[in-house]
């Protein structure tokens, strides 16, 4: 998957490893195609990954299951 810089920019500062930071990348990529956001400049990205990055606080490390969440809380 293609990293976008909202999300690493939100990381870069992290303790997270590469692994972690990867399994982010992904769902945020899922939960932006789910959304319908394909405008990598658009300000919504960075709402969409601090979702992401909340949701995978909780300890769920799926990254399918990560946007699932992501999106229904999104979409409130």
């Amino acid at each position: 998957m293609v990293s976008d810089a909202s999300i690493n920019r939100l990381l870069e500062k992290s303790a997270l490893g590469p692994e972690q930071i990867g399994l982010l990348n992904d769902a945020y990529e899922r939960t932006l195609h789910a959304l319908h956001l394909v405008d990598r400049n658009d300000p919504l990205t960075e709402i969409v990954a601090k979702k992401v990055i909340e949701v995978s606080q909780t300890g769920i490390s799926d990254p399918a299951r990560i946007s699932e969440l992501a999106v229904n809380d999104l979409e409130r």
